[in-house]
């Protein structure tokens, strides 16, 4: 498989990256820390700019695309941090009206059959719908119907949380369980792999700009060692995922519920360690609220999170090998 990226894409990324300098820069992103509410002048932006229509078929409006595509694209979201339930809006897309072209953000989330227990879910106070996928079936949940209780320190202070006691059963959706969750994987994934790189540009910067012992820190083999790991995971999970949107678009090139599963679990490992190192990097400052090294830290937890845990994700590639 050619893992670089076709003009077109490179197109689409740039692109991508510039909407998100001009509308989420990390000065503007900061000052929202604490904020209940998503930015709905950049939420629509997104979606004027056709990134949660992506994979929706021409013929409903959308652009018709591949998750190949898809991956390009939430990967700069993740790399610039950009808040709200991106990934599920994108997954829910092609059967929720209105959340293509962003006039309804969408959550969802992963409920097993009989599972009564209290939940957390992100965004309620923005949320248009919320997609709940569980076994064989997928609901449709109004977010006003959620006897929900805001928790006052969420992990990450650009991702609101919610405890919901008890989900309501909801509206049936027409629409394959198993789709949604998959392609909610490929974006949160991609997701992670943008976060994963830009730790990796914050600590080699750092490392070229940081002197000790009248030589800049990247000189030190210790820190070299650090940049290198964590350039070989990023490099790694990009590929897995790109790899695994492809394979959503082929199934014919291999097993994509094996292929998802493992692009989550690299992609995942790659953003929690890159983002560690990038605080180790950093050394003393590494850890304090104004080097912004933590808030890539704190996403990475919450979407690896959302995308279930190690050994679940570990146990379907091991099941379908």
């Amino acid at each position: 498989m050619d893992f670089e990226l076709s003009d077109d894409e490179r197109s689409l990324a740039d692109g991508v990256r510039r909407l998100c300098a001009a509308r989420f820069p990390l000065e503007a992103l900061r000052a929202q820390e604490g904020r209940r509410t998503l930015d709905g002048a950049g939420w629509r932006a997104l979606g004027e700019a056709g990134v949660f229509a992506l994979t929706v078929p021409e013929e409903d409006g959308g652009l018709g695309l591949g998750r190949a595509h898809l991956a390009v694209v939430f990967e700069e979201l993740g790399r610039a941090l950009v808040p709200g339930p991106l990934a599920a809006s994108a997954a829910a897309a092609p059967v929720v009206k209105g959340a293509a072209d962003g006039a309804v953000p969408v959550g969802l989330l992963w409920r097993a059959p009989g599972d009564a227990r209290p939940v957390l879910v992100a965004d309620v106070a923005s949320l248009g719908a919320l997609v709940v996928v569980g076994g064989d079936g997928a609901a449709l949940v109004d977010p006003a119907d959620l006897a929900a209780v805001a928790l006052d320190r969420p992990l990450d202070p650009l991702t609101p949380m919610w405890r919901v006691e008890h989900l309501p059963d909801g509206a049936a959706l027409g629409a394959s369980a198993h789709d949604l969750w998959r392609d909610f994987l490929v974006a949160a994934s991609a997701q992670l792999v943008g976060i994963a790189a830009a730790t990796l540009d914050m600590a080699v910067a750092y490392a070229g700009e940081r002197v000790q012992f009248g030589k800049p820190i990247g000189s030190f083999q210790a820190v070299k060692h650090l940049c290198a790991d964590m350039l070989v995971r990023a490099e790694t999970a990009r590929n897995a995922v790109q790899a695994a949107a492809v394979t959503v678009d082929q199934p014919d090139v291999g097993d994509a519920v094996r292929a998802v599963a493992g692009a989550a679990l690299l992609a995942g490992e790659a953003a929690l360690s890159n983002a560690k190192a990038c605080i180790q990097v950093h050394g003393g400052m590494g850890f304090t609220w104004e080097v912004p090294a933590h808030l890539y830290l704190m996403r990475a937890r919450v979407l690896t999170v959302a995308l279930g845990t190690e050994a679940a994700l570990a146990d379907t590639v091991a099941r379908r090998l």
